[in-house]
């Protein structure tokens, strides 16, 4: 059975997108830790990240740190964190986490964002690509 993320990537449940590629989708966790945590995938589903080929895997990181560079410049943080921890989604992912404060990374937190305060966001950090 796909992942949420393979329903993602097929259009089969909405995101909020912030880019795209031939390989790889970024797009807002919609149960942020902090407003601005998005995630990387490659649309290849693969669940484990340390089985992604070198190739696809050197790609995945060149992809996540493009999208960090957008979302330091649209979401105010002391620095991007990137993890990449979860058992509830076989399809591997990479957190973009803004950071102000180390609780800002742990997973117990999180903020509430209105579908309309997602979609602008999701614009601004695309904007800033």
């Amino acid at each position: 059975m796909p992942s949420i993320f393979t329903k993602i990537v097929n259009g089969e449940i909405p995101c909020y997108k912030i880019a795209e590629t031939d390989d790889f989708l970024a797009f807002l966790d919609v149960n942020p830790n902090v407003k601005g945590h998005a995630l990387c995938i490659p649309k290849k589903e693969i669940d484990k990240i340390f089985d992604i080929e070198d190739e696809l895997y050197l790609g995945l990181m060149a992809f996540s740190k493009k999208i960090a560079i957008a979302l330091e410049k649209t979401v105010p943080c002391k620095r991007i964190g990137m993890t990449v921890i979860g058992l509830e989604v076989p399809h591997a992912h990479v957190h973009l986490i803004p950071l102000n404060m180390m609780d800002d990374a742990r997973f117990h937190n999180k903020v509430k964002l209105t579908p309309e305060e997602f979609q602008d966001l999701a614009n601004a950090i695309a904007n800033n690509l």
